[in-house]
């Protein structure tokens, strides 16, 4: 069932012990709606806690350092810029038909919440959580805005992708107005990059493949490639952007090995083709611009397949 502002707040202040899901390979805008509500929540003085299939990077790290885990039996389970339970990852499945409340900014959202706050117009869904939030209380704390203002940031590409709103540069202006440290966030998401990632990256490039005439770009990443530079997954978070820096590249693909035999696949376009329609072909979405799916197989069957179905679209 579809829902608003001011719903989805009210759902949240008569609720407690709340459980706050974010997706696998879990990037700025879902930890920065998870932690953003969490330290709202808390202040309230309600039992919150934020889940992830795995440990949250360390990259991250000055979103949680207040963040303590605490152990109780859920009431209310909230899922934050998650399209669909395949996104889940392993270890939270039985989460499935239990979300109270999803808010998401994905048009491919498959609906699976009793409740969903869905806008796809926005930049991030850190956009609909600020609005949560000032609904809530009328105010955002510090800490709070910091976590708002990441999922933002990366979302939109600190400002320069072509889904970024007036909504988005306001939230940049707040922050400037309360003085939150937007610099060292910009500088950990956008300038900072540790050896793995270089190594990660310069092994990558190595596997890069042009089709069609150099419109699609393909790169392919193994977990061979990631124990030989020592990375971590989130050491890739960059590569689908590359992908589409390249000129005349107008689809940007890496594929990348999460377990053996299961491969993310993430899509990177400009203005046309429809990402999003090329991953549903796979049961993934996202958005126009930007979009994934997951797929089983051999790299190589895997490569083969989602380039000819991209040459249906280009």
């Amino acid at each position: 069932m579809g829902t608003d502002i001011k719903t989805a707040a009210e759902m949240l202040r008569c609720a407690d012990n709340i459980v706050i899901l974010t997706h696998q390979n879990p990037d700025g805008d879902t930890l920065g709606c998870a932690f953003a509500l969490y330290y709202t929540l808390k202040a309230k003085g309600k039992k919150v806690r934020v889940e992830n299939e795995r440990e949250i990077p360390s990259k991250y790290s000055f979103l949680y350092k207040d963040y303590v885990k605490e152990e109780f039996e859920p009431q209310f389970v909230v899922a934050v810029d998650i399209a669909s339970t395949s996104l889940f990852g392993k270890g939270l499945e039985h989460y499935e038909n239990k979300v109270d409340l999803c808010i998401d900014h994905h048009k491919s959202n498959t609906l699976y919440a009793k409740n969903t706050l869905v806008d796809e117009r926005v930049a991030a869904a850190c956009e609909l959580v600020f609005d949560v939030i000032m609904e809530l209380d009328g105010d955002i704390s510090d800490k709070a805005l910091l976590c708002i203002y990441t999922g933002v940031s990366t979302d939109c590409g600190c400002f320069k992708f072509s889904n970024t709103t007036a909504k988005a540069h306001a939230i940049a202006s707040l922050s400037l107005d309360r003085n939150i440290d937007i610099y060292n966030v910009n500088r950990l998401m956008f300038e900072n990059k540790s050896r793995a990632q270089l190594d990660v990256e310069k092994y990558a490039l190595q596997t890069l493949k042009f089709y069609y005439n150099g419109r699609c770009a393909v790169i392919t990443v193994t977990q061979d490639i990631l124990k030989e530079a020592g990375a971590e997954e989130c050491d890739l978070d960059a590569l689908p952007a590359m992908t589409r820096q390249i000129q005349g590249v107008e689809v940007g693909v890496v594929i990348k090995e999460r377990n053996e035999g299961e491969f993310k696949v993430s899509l990177r376009t400009g203005k046309s083709p429809d990402a999003s329609a090329i991953c549903a072909v796979y049961g993934g979405g996202g958005h126009a611009g930007a979009a994934g799916c997951t797929l089983y197989g051999d790299v190589n069957e895997i490569r083969e397949k989602i380039v000819e179905t991209i040459g249906n679209f280009i």
